[in-house]
């Protein structure tokens, strides 16, 4: 096995990715499996007592090899696949599914970690908390079943992965192969700043003049400036058919027979371990706790969107009709007119913004930021990596190191769409301790030139902070476990530092040191940035109702008896709702990744939401202090947030931070959908 692949020596203990190999995945794959089999079998079977050294503390070592291989190698899928890659994850997701229900349906280990749960008293209470967790894991994961069931079990998770790898490649392969030309003579109203990525898009593709593609960065700005109506509806359609069997890809990637079966094998999961459905199996260990819960938050905030939805949506049919075209405002229609009513209302335009907004300038405001509020110093070098376009930061405080950072900002033909953070390491305190390894991923649009700027939308920017909000969580991270450390939290509350930091971008000091012209250097005019912030609110009904959407009609999915014909039961949903004919789900279900490409966000989109009630609340009490830097706030949201991970329940650490629980007024207030809600 290539010793690079599980002991990395690159530098500042990155792996060496240029010594990193297709061919040597496989091999490595079963060498660890069996390494990790072995020691936990050693484990299950010790003849010793129980006890927390032993049984709790030995699991968190014992698949390390493991872990980091998976860790290289779906960085290196997510960010960087190619068909080898791809059928290795084909080959490969139900094995790690059948190594993982062998270990956390394993009888033996959950009677050895419920003996140490007897005598919970003599723990630490983080090694309290981490037992506990433990257990509920196993619990939740079959270990209490026997026989039939807990065969069943078994492959159920093993179909699971298999399936959720195909809905994730079937996207993916949907977005990268479609490519839409748009004619010199169809260009109308295309700002220059686009009309150079879809030329870059054009070139890296091998094709003449320029193209649009299905990265959001790109499609989403053309649905806001192309003056063609024709071209909008052929490339909203493309966007909206991906996975639904008539995206580029055909029936091969049909993904909604798919999206039926794990929504029907999910919900045998639940009952196989004793709950209704699967939405309550999943909401139990989250801070929401039940289905009626997330409805009566997401409820609230639907009836406040409706009501700036059918306002704004009687003005933009009034502007469709200005422009001579009789009839409904379509889903391709909203953006483009919702576009142009920003741009009249608060005299903005995007080739006026972007300028100031170049992808290093933002970094700086972001690294500037953390500095500011932890203290944190940052300092680029060079590391063999996946693909050019990586950075890598060494991060600091007080001459310690932190934590390492690495940041895939670019779209690539070969990268899944959207933006996440992720981790290479985990920070514990085991022997001589960890520091974390994070990764940040974007898909902005790459310039048009080699070492030409990178130009970010506003949205753009909001991606940048919101993921390093994310990255913050594990570099500060200070627990004595890696499997309670960083993001390791309830998924509900893990949107909480990210939806957080991005409100320091819309701090006016932030953007009068950091956002300053590409070309000129000269700051931002302070009118335009008083009508970026201003207009920041433009059009939050549409944002709110797409979202919104999306969250119910998952919720919908996973309470009662799953739906044979999921589609059926999408359409239910939102003609209950009355949602309205152009503002479509976010997420349609045969492209709704986070709820099908894996258990994450299942039964669990609405938590972004749920974290937002929090962060709205979170930033208030900086506010509070009058100053968005108040060294004290700061201080408190790293001891009782930032660098908790699982130590402590959701709760109660929300509780320690803030003194109180959360209201959904300050969301509204920040959606700027007060005045509609009353």
């Amino acid at each position: 096995m290539n010793p690079e692949l599980t002991n990395w020596t690159g530098p500042l203990g990155l792996p060496r990715f240029d010594l990193i190999r297709d061919e040597e995945f496989a091999p490595a794959f079963e060498e660890c499996l069996k390494l990790a089999g072995d020691a936990v079998e050693a484990i299950a079977a010790n003849p010793e007592p129980p006890s927390f050294s032993n049984t709790v503390a030995a699991l968190e070592t014992a698949e390390e090899p493991l872990n980091r291989l998976c860790a290289v190698f779906y960085n290196l899928a997510g960010t960087d696949s190619n068909p080898a890659r791809e059928e290795l994850q084909r080959q490969f997701a139900p094995r790690l599914a059948a190594h993982g229900s062998k270990v956390s349906m394993d009888p033996r280990l959950f009677d050895r970690v419920e003996a140490v749960m007897q005598d919970k008293d003599a723990l630490s209470p983080e090694d309290r908390r981490l037992t506990e967790l433990t257990l509920r894991g196993l619990r939740r994961s079959g270990a209490g079943l026997t026989g039939d069931a807990r065969e069943r079990m078994a492959a159920i998770r093993e179909r699971l992965a298999v399936l959720s790898t195909d809905f994730s490649q079937n996207v993916l392969t949907d977005e990268r192969d479609f490519t839409m030309a748009v004619a010199d003579a169809e260009l109308g109203g295309l700002p220059d700043w686009l009309l150079r990525a879809m030329r870059a898009a054009a070139r890296e593709r091998g094709l003449p003049g320029q193209v649009v593609t299905l990265n959001r960065s790109l499609i989403v700005p053309f649905l806001e400036h192309a003056q063609s109506r024709a071209l909008r509806e052929l490339a909203w359609r493309a966007w909206t058919a991906r996975g639904n069997g008539s995206g580029a890809g055909g029936e091969a990637t049909d993904n909604r027979p798919i999206a039926a079966e794990i929504l029907k094998l999910r919900h045998e999961r639940a009952q196989l371990l004793g709950y209704p459905d699967f939405a309550s199996y999943k909401l139990e260990p989250e801070m929401a706790a039940r289905a009626e819960n997330v409805e009566a938050l997401l409820t609230e905030v639907w009836q406040a969107a409706r009501g700036r939805v059918e306002s704004d949506g009687r003005k933009l049919t009034e502007m469709l009709n200005a422009d001579g075209i009789n009839g409904a405002l379509e889903p391709w229609d909203w953006r483009y007119y919702a576009e142009r009513r920003r741009q009249a209302e608060h005299d903005l335009d995007e080739a006026e913004i972007k300028p100031y907004l170049t992808l290093d300038a933002m970094i700086g405001a972001v690294f500037d930021t953390a500095q500011r509020l932890f203290g944190l110093e940052m300092r680029e070098f060079s590391a063999p990596l996946w693909s050019p376009d990586v950075r890598a930061w060494e991060i600091t405080r007080n001459g310690q190191q932190m934590a390492v950072f690495l940041g895939d900002f670019f779209a690539r033909p070969s990268k899944r769409s959207g933006a996440w953070c992720s981790s290479l390491r985990q920070q514990h305190k085991i022997g001589s301790g960890q520091r974390a390894i994070v990764v940040n991923v974007c898909n902005f649009t790459p310039p048009e030139e080699t070492g030409a700027p990178a130009y970010l939308s506003w949205d753009d920017a909001h991606t940048l902070f919101h993921e390093f909000g994310h990255a913050l969580h594990h570099i500060l991270s200070d627990v004595g476990w890696p499997s309670i450390s960083g993001t390791s939290v309830a998924r509900d509350f893990v949107e909480l530092p990210s939806q957080l930091f991005e409100h320091w971008l819309e701090q006016p000091e932030v953007l009068d040191r950091h956002a300053r012209h590409a070309v000129t250097g000269e700051p931002m005019p302070a009118a335009l940035r008083d009508r970026i912030l201003a207009a920041r609110n433009a059009d939050q009904g549409f944002a709110t109702t797409e979202y919104l959407e999306s969250a119910l009609v998952d919720l919908a999915f996973h309470r009662g008896e799953p739906p044979a014909d999921p589609m059926a039961r999408q359409a239910e949903v939102l003609a209950d709702l009355g949602a309205p004919k152009a503002i479509p789900m976010r997420h349609a279900t045969p492209h709704f990744a986070h709820v099908f490409s894996g258990d994450g966000y299942s039964a669990g989109y609405y938590s972004y939401m749920w974290s937002e009630v929090m962060d709205a609340d979170a930033f208030e009490a900086f506010m509070e202090k009058g100053d968005a830097f108040d060294p004290e706030t700061a201080r408190r949201l790293e001891q009782w947030i930032l660098s908790k991970g699982d130590s402590l329940p959701a709760d109660e650490l929300w509780l320690k931070f803030r003194e109180r629980k959360p209201g959904v007024h300050a969301l509204l207030k920040g959606r700027d959908l007060l005045d509609v809600a009353s």
